[in-house]
Order: C-alpha cells, then structure tokens, then sequence
C-alpha cells in the first residue's frame, strides 16, 4: 500500500513492538513496549511525545527509525512503507531520517575530533565533502577552529551541537529528537530549542520531538501525543492539549506544571496519581489508565476505549468519559482555546 503523493511525511500505522523477556524459572513474557500506536506527521511539523519514563516514547522513535524490528504494524515515510525493507534500501532511507539522542555525553565518540564525526555519516554514503562539514559546523553557531578538538573539551549544549550539526549532515527531512535537550541546563535548553526552530524553519525539517519536559514541549511543538503504558491516549494541537486536555492522564500531566502567577497558586488543584505505573508484562484489562485514574468506572476495566474525536475538532482521546478541562497554568493564560466547549473546576460543561 503507498500513500498518495504530497501527504504527511511520516504516517505510522497500529505498530506494536513487543520483546521476549524472562520471567520466572525458564518461562518468557512478552513486554509491549509500543501497543498499537498510529499518528501522523505533516512536512515541517513538529510533533511533541510526551508520557512518564518507560511509557514507550523512546522504543516508539527507534523503531520508526527501523532500529528495533516492529512486531506488528506498518512505517510510512514519503509513501514507502519501511516495514520489511532490505538492509539495502534502508540505508537509503535513513538518509533522509535522522536521530539526536538524549546524552550529548554518550552519543559522540570522545577519540574521534569534531571535524571527524561530522564527516563520518558524509563519509560512510560516500559524498564528503571539506566544505559540508564546515557549513555545518558554522549551522548550528560553532567556530571553525573546533574541528580540530575532541568532544571531551566542550560543554554538554556544545556537544548537542556537534550532535545536531552530525545529524544535519546529510540533509534529512525528519529529525527525531529523543529527550535532545533534557540533560542541559536550563539555560542551554533554551538555546538548543531556539536553534532547532531556526533550523526548522530554515531547512524546513519534521521533528519528532520526544520529551518529559511539558514546557519545553508546548514551545516548540505543534501537536502533542501523550503517551502511556505503549499507547497514545490523546493527539491533537497544542491548543487544545494545553488549553483543555480531554483525557485524565493528560490532565494529571499538566496539574503539575508550575505556575509562575503567585495569585493563582493557593487555588490550585492538584491531581495526585494512585499508585505506580502498572507492570507491562501484566497491563490491566480494558483502559490500561484505570488503575491509577480517578474517573475509572466498572466498564473501563470491561472496555477499552478507542482514540476517537469527543468534543472538538484537531484533537483524539481514549477515554469513556473523555471531558476538556482547563488547567490551573492557563486560566490567565490567552493561549485557552476558544473553539472548543471546556469545563473550568466547579462548572457544569456546557455543549
């Protein structure tokens, strides 16, 4: 099956990715790390992921990236599915999908200088060029003289930078961006963020941008995925999700976000989770969410709810009792979406 011509440029369709481990005595167990997952991304979108550590965020991006083997489910990139492609064919692909990991640390290799790592991927497709690996260097705001400097002499924003420039290099049309900028400081994080969308706008690149981080997420975002447990429980615009999250989970999410208005604090309304993240070699049965969610009702343990528009248009929840609340962080905010019927604490929902 193939996409029609100037679609999205990544379509990913009920993938799963599921591994073997070992349970008890000789006996295995299969862990679903990534249970039926399907979204799309536009050309020059930024879709933000967002969910608790061992949700599946990180597996989801290195499968899309045909690092992991799917077990189930289908990549579409430009049309062309990659599930079942040659090794081959997808190197040719990969070309143009490139990753940024989380520890700027860890990804580069300290005995090689930064001139060298960013010529590596140039070298290895068989097209390196002097003058590439400098127009990247001076890209992502660093001096020339560093080509010449190993990775260990360098701050952790400047290594991402090297890492982001090494990724560049090739030209790729989806970056995927798995927790880029959550082991810098905070200063730093506003810099590499700032440089991504300068990037982006530029070279007209697609990110997947995987993060905890929810204010970082709402800056550079688009649209925003929750994930929890292997699934998206709720998609859509950044709008919305900010503005009047649908789905419970979402909603505990965002309660804990900060707010800066000391007006607004002794008001604010906390939602504290039950419990700890289910085990996911043993998921609850129906909504995956109703053992820690304080909307749960005996047919959410019956049913599971399917990812499908509830109240507005540009946003999918899966919940039985799906509900837009406004959050405390936006209720002097003017980002609160007026296209949508929310319900503020204490109000009655009005369609």
């Amino acid at each position: 099956m193939q996409m029609p011509p100037n679609e999205d440029l990544l379509r990913v369709d009920d993938l799963h990715t599921h591994f073997r481990v070992r349970g008890s005595g000789w006996t295995s167990e299969t862990l679903r790390a990534v249970n039926g997952v399907s979204f799309s991304i536009a050309r020059g979108e930024t879709l933000g992921l967002v969910g608790e550590s061992g949700c599946g965020k990180s597996t989801l991006g290195r499968t899309i990236l045909g690092l992991n083997t799917p077990t189930q489910g289908a990549v579409y990139f430009k049309g062309q599915n990659l599930v079942g492609l040659g090794r081959r064919r997808m190197r040719s692909v990969r070309r143009s999908m490139q990753v940024v990991f989380q520890d700027p640390y860890a990804s580069l290799d300290p005995h090689m200088t930064v001139g060298d790592i960013i010529a590596e991927p140039l070298r290895i497709n068989n097209c390196y060029r002097p003058a590439r690996v400098a127009e990247m260097i001076e890209c992502v705001g660093l001096q020339q003289d560093v080509m010449t400097r190993l990775p260990t002499e360098f701050s952790g924003g400047q290594r991402q930078r090297i890492a982001i420039a090494r990724a560049l290099a090739l030209g790729p049309e989806l970056l995927i961006l798995d927790e880029a900028v959550s082991a810098l400081d905070v200063s730093i994080q506003a810099q590499v963020i700032n440089l991504l969308k300068r990037l982006q706008k530029e070279m007209g690149l697609t990110y997947l941008f995987i993060s905890h981080d929810l204010s970082v997420v709402r800056h550079i975002s688009n649209r925003v995925a929750v994930m929890y447990l292997g699934k998206i429980v709720e998609i859509g615009t950044r709008e919305l999700i900010f503005g009047a999250p649908e789905h419970p989970y979402t909603q505990s999410l965002l309660s804990a976000v900060p707010i800066p208005d000391p007006s607004y604090r002794k008001e604010r309304h906390r939602i504290v989770l039950k419990g700890d993240l289910p085990n996911p070699l043993d998921p609850p049965s129906g909504c995956s969410f109703r053992t820690r969610c304080f909307k749960a009702q005996p047919t959410c343990a019956e049913h599971e709810p399917q990812l499908e528009a509830h109240a507005a248009a540009g946003r999918l929840s899966a919940c039985h009792f799906a509900e837009p609340v406004v959050p405390d962080f936006m209720r002097s905010s003017s980002d609160t979406p007026t296209s949508a019927p929310v319900q503020r604490r204490g109000e009655s929902l009005k369609v």
